[in-house]
């Protein structure tokens, strides 16, 4: 019988918190990495006896492979706080831990969920589920990436995603991140922003989300969501043109 770490990232999330660490029960630990939360969340990992670690970075990355060095057991499972797992997934899991498996990770079905309980069309697939050993690192400061040394799988059942649950926080969102965005954008060289940039990016981000990920088929919920992911999208390009007219304007 193999034993399992859950980890859970985490910043200020003392709403979603208790839902993620009770998703993670059946863990054989469980691992909270605090990115200097200013509520309860550290408070009520504790109370749920998870082992909270502080530990301060702007990089996903950083805060994954962390979580990856303090982790002690066979299998590495990541949840986000505003995650669940599902019974289904929870059972799949619980046989690999008895059997073991001739694959170094999972690929785990991801269900989105806006505004409640509104369910998304389009089923994501994340590597969540690995060998510790054959986890080598997470390459990416804001849209991480395992290294894996070996085969991946997929497993039956999905994450359960309580994402965009309104409006303000999903503004926030998209004002904090949009400035990490910008500036990886920058300091990789990207172009000069020219004015048919943004309409571009904007229409490719709506096409995306509303035809390709089918958000036509979730009603005005899908025409927010997919405007959202245009709005999401110029405000990290008037970031970078932002970044790049300012250093235009020091260089004179």
């Amino acid at each position: 019988m193999y034993k399992i770490s859950g980890i859970i990232i985490a910043k200020n999330e003392q709403n979603l918190i208790k839902g993620a660490l009770e998703s993670l029960s059946f863990c054989d630990e469980i691992i909270v990495i605090d990115n200097e939360s200013k509520d309860r969340t550290k408070e009520i990992a504790q109370k749920h006896k998870a082992k909270v670690y502080e530990f301060k970075s702007d990089s996903f990355s950083e805060m994954r492979n962390y979580g990856l060095s303090v982790a002690t057991y066979d299998w590495i499972l990541y949840l986000d706080a505003d995650e669940r797992i599902s019974e289904e997934l929870k059972e799949s899991i619980k046989n690999i831990l008895a059997d073991g498996s001739k694959h170094s990770a999972f690929f785990l079905k991801r269900r989105n969920y806006y505004f409640g309980k509104n369910e998304w069309p389009y089923v994501e697939k994340l590597e969540r589920f690995f060998k510790k050993e054959k986890l080598k690192e997470w390459k990416g400061k804001l849209h991480e990436s395992p290294v894996i040394d070996g085969d991946v799988g997929e497993l039956e059942g999905h994450i359960l995603h309580l994402t965009h649950r309104d409006l303000e926080s999903m503004v926030e969102k998209t004002i904090q991140w949009s400035e990490t965005e910008a500036l990886l954008r920058y300091n990789a060289g990207h172009p000069d922003v020219a004015w048919w940039r943004f309409p571009r990016v904007m229409i490719s981000a709506f096409l995306s989300s509303y035809i390709k990920q089918r958000g036509y088929k979730a009603g005005a919920i899908g025409v927010i969501e997919s405007m959202y992911q245009a709005f999401s999208i110029f405000i990290t390009y008037a970031k970078l043109w932002e970044l790049q007219h300012n250093q235009k304007a020091k260089n004179k």
